[in-house]
């Protein structure tokens, strides 16, 4: 008996980035048959303006190459679909960018081949090399390259990428020149676009069999969101993890309603599920679309609602900028953008028994974390030389605390950018990467969760002995203000500069002076020095003792207290304590 299942397409999601006006949304229409119902430029602005303000998704379908049949093993596909992930190059609309690649498998790279590479087209590779582990560059209008010297040109512009893409992920990638609209966007649409077969064939070449994995709980991005009268609301996005069935109950956290899925479409056709990787249009029982026009659509429960997260930390290399703590940066979670407030910090490491302080490997693992270990503040993000002269980095750890809650799933990537920096600055606006690790879900995160994070700073104050009361006490002053709480640093431990230790036994009458007891006593050198600094320069004219010992030679050096502690900032009782 014949097999009467309906054939099955194999999807593909190609990123097409780069810098504004590069021709990416005129590359996708020349690649596409079928245009989705987010593609093209629909929004009146992007109209108005000629470029695309939104991710474009358009898609077109070709027979499954040879090399793709063997690697597909029992899974019977007989066509192979492209999807078209047109990417904005516009420079305020980075977040959206991040959005999108999380979702490619493989991304082009749009270059005009008159202007190479521009500021945005360096980040656009900057989220490829974090997001996508495959690329092909397309040198665009190749058409405003006059005849005789336009294969000159391709060539010299050839070199120079991959000159720049060898330090990179891509290094050796496919280079391949195209005019996608000969003429411009404003030209009639009689000139065939070039080099567009010749593309297709190379996508055909590059395709490979993407990882996809329907377990777990299902997260599809949403794109776009519209009515059917007397049908219901229709969602359209990509699944970015998990699968989706017809009877399914998804939850729109944004909105923090569950709504039950009706019918599944890939492309206009009705389909009884889709997994990762699938772009589907999902209508659902009705609700108002304009409440979610972008968002997440999940499995009911399975995404947290963050107000602060611990992140691992890597500093992008081309941002100049300092990473400072208690910054605030744009940060990409999950589909968001928010802005937040960020604290660096490292790692104190315990000693073994051999007096070594090394981490374990799983320790080691930059996506490890936890509330167990004693951390380091930093003032700003620590790099530091390594012994070929490069730039290295110590592990770092960040909290970031924002403004707004945020809504993603666990261990996302978490991009940090600039994004209120000039547009049209040649300068990178993305400053660190990293993994979302722990997310505080308690609004009153401040007072339940931040307790349990041992970070500390470490703290010095210097005094002075005043004279000495006796061979095991002396007075300090210059440590402490007037109005500081000295019971809280009652028996901390002080060292003298001439060598002897002591504790703290309380304060010395009104004005922030402290009273130190030395267990072992003070040397005589120690007694010498401070009785000759105490006593008074002969000016005639009796005068009680206590007044010689306040006095002190101008030219006598002071025996100097040094007090080292540390305090863990998020302790709610602000207590010290000494190693």
């Amino acid at each position: 008996m014949a097999d009467s299942s309906p054939p099955k397409t194999l999807n593909f999601n190609v990123g097409v980035l780069g810098h504004v006006d590069s021709g990416k949304t005129s590359l996708a229409r020349a690649l596409s048959s079928t245009a989705s119902t987010a593609a093209f430029d629909k929004n009146p602005q992007s109209k108005e303006r000629g470029i695309t303000l939104d991710l474009g998704f358009s898609a077109f379908t070709v027979p499954l190459p040879e090399h793709l049949k063997e690697s597909c093993g029992d899974r019977q596909y007989d066509s192979l679909q492209f999807t078209l992930v047109d990417c904005p190059g516009h420079a305020s609309l980075i977040r959206t960018i991040i959005g999108g690649a999380q979702i490619i498998d493989l991304m082009m790279l749009v270059v005009d081949v008159v202007k190479g590479m521009q500021t945005q087209t360096a980040e656009c590779l900057l989220i490829g090399q974090l997001t996508c582990s495959h690329m092909i560059v397309i040198l665009n209008k190749t058409d405003l390259l006059p005849s005789d010297k336009r294969q000159a040109a391709v060539d010299k512009m050839t070199k120079r990428m991959h000159k720049t893409l060898e330090n990179t992920r891509f290094k050796g990638c496919a280079i391949i020149a195209v005019a996608a609209k000969p003429g411009g966007p404003e030209f009639p649409e009689t000139d065939e676009p070039q080099g567009i077969t010749e593309l297709i064939d190379l996508l055909k070449a590059q395709a490979f069999f993407p990882h996809r994995d329907p377990s777990g709980s299902l997260l599809m991005a949403v794109d776009h969101c519209f009515s059917i009268r007397g049908q219901g609301t229709v969602i359209t996005g990509t699944i970015l993890q998990g699968s989706l069935c017809v009877n399914d109950t998804v939850e729109i956290p944004a909105l923090k309603v569950t709504r039950k899925v009706k019918s599944v479409q890939m492309f206009r056709k009705p389909v009884p599920s889709a997994m990762q990787g699938d772009r589907v249009g999902v209508c659902v029982t009705q609700f108002d679309p304009k409440l979610l026009e972008r968002g997440v659509v999940c499995t009911p429960g399975s995404l947290q609602t963050l107000f602060a997260a611990i992140i691992s930390v890597q500093k992008i290399e081309y941002y100049r900028g300092a990473l400072g703590s208690r910054a605030k940066f744009h940060i990409t979670v999950g589909h968001e953008t928010v802005m937040a407030r960020i604290s660096f910090f490292n790692r104190v490491l315990p000693r073994n028994e051999n007096g070594d302080c090394s981490p374990t490997s799983q320790e080691q693992s930059a996506n490890f974390f936890s509330f167990d270990w004693e951390f380091h503040h930093l003032d700003e993000f620590l790099t530091c030389q390594t012994e070929e002269g490069g730039r290295g980095e110590p592990q770092q750890w960040a909290l970031l605390e924002f403004e707004r809650p945020v809504t993603c799933p666990p261990l996302c990537l978490v991009i940090g950018s600039r994004l209120d920096s000039d547009i049209h600055g040649n300068t990178c606006r993305l400053a660190f990467h990293g993994k979302l690790l722990e997310g505080f879900e308690d609004k009153n995160y401040t007072e339940t969760t931040l307790p349990r994070l041992k970070i500390s700073k470490d703290k010095q104050k210097e005094g002075a002995v005043e004279r000495v009361t006796d061979d095991y006490t002396v007075i300090g002053r210059n440590l402490f203000k007037k109005e500081t709480n000295l019971q809280l640093f009652v028996g901390l431990k002080v060292t003298l500069s001439t060598g002897e230790t002591g504790s703290i036994e309380g304060g010395f009458g009104q004005s922030g002076k402290i009273k130190i007891r030395i267990p072992e006593g003070l040397k005589e050198e120690t007694k010498q020095l401070l009785s000759s600094s105490s006593k008074k320069k002969g000016k005639g004219g009796a005068k009680n003792e206590s007044s010689k010992l306040e006095e002190t030679k101008p030219d006598a050096q002071p025996v100097t207290i040094h007090l080292n502690f540390k305090r863990y900032i998020y302790d709610p009782q602000k207590k010290m304590v000494q190693s």
